[in-house]
């Protein structure tokens, strides 16, 4: 179980990077396609923002109990949780294999 804080932490970021997404990809988009000085201006703005905007700061957490290793992605939960839940039949299409 991952600490109170790092979820909240994480659930916070999650909240600014949202925030900022539209204002990234307008100046995203004008470093790339405008003029050098449009593009050193776009640079300088997108410097300026918040650093937790960047999604790259995000970190994928099982929506449980927070743990930050081992996330699968296909279905959004933990390693560990992806094992209980599937052995108790709560996940549609899988199944336990036996051989």
């Amino acid at each position: 179980m991952a600490k109170t804080s790092t979820t909240v932490r994480n659930r916070r970021r999650a909240e600014t990077v949202a925030r900022y997404a539209r204002r990234r990809a307008e100046l995203r988009e004008l470093r790339r396609t405008g003029t050098p000085g449009e593009r050193a201006s776009a640079q300088r703005a997108l410097q300026a923002l918040p650093r937790d905007a960047s999604p790259v700061r995000l970190r994928n957490r099982d929506p449980f109990d927070g743990r930050p290793r081992g996330y699968v992605g296909a279905v959004g939960v933990s390693r560990v949780r992806l094992r209980e839940l599937a052995h108790a039949g709560h996940l549609p299409g899988v199944t336990r294999s036996s051989w």
